[in-house]
């Protein structure tokens, strides 16, 4: 695929999911916005997921990426946090289903090795590296959008590995 294409990596939580979109053209990545989408804790479980399902909706209908790069959930020592993360995924997975974009998903494993180009890279390793390929003036904040930028440029690089991969048979 040639051209410009808009990526949109989201990185799920049912407190704090982070967005970061970003566009590629020569080779060269782009950010173009980021952030997150919060919902409070004293609301239901339901309301929380409504809410994280609409944004995201608003949010893919106002960027239109041509593909979204998703965090796979990864085993977690705490039951509860790895349930609603998992349910915020589903409803995240839906909403990118619905938008007909390409979907990507990614371990924090291979974002990390496709970012910092090591497995075991730390947060402000990320954050580091985040701000320097997207030639950013400050890092971005909170974590969450810094780790859903980190999945768009995950993407990016796999996209580029696979379509050399497809040119070199």
């Amino acid at each position: 695929m040639s051209g410009v294409v808009r990526i949109m990596g989201i990185d799920p939580g049912l407190g704090r999911t982070g967005y970061g979109v970003v566009e590629e053209q020569g080779g060269k990545l782009t950010a173009l916005d980021y952030g997150c989408v919060e919902t409070p804790a004293r609301r239901s479980v339901v309301r929380r997921l409504e809410q994280v399902y609409e944004e995201i909706g608003a949010l893919l209908r106002r960027h239109r990426p041509d593909e979204v790069a998703v965090e796979q959930l990864f085993f977690s020592t705490n039951v509860q946090t790895a349930f609603a993360v998992g349910q915020a995924r589903g409803v995240i997975l839906l909403a990118a289903s619905q938008a007909r974009v390409r979907l990507g998903e990614y371990t924090p494993l291979e974002v990390k090795q496709a970012v910092v180009g090591y497995g075991r890279a730390e947060k402000g390793q990320i954050q580091y590296m985040v701000k320097a390929i997207l030639s950013l003036t400050e890092t971005p904040r909170p974590d969450d959008a810094a780790d859903a930028l980190a999945l768009a440029i995950c993407h990016a690089h796999m996209r580029r590995a696979k379509e050399a991969a497809q040119k070199a048979r």
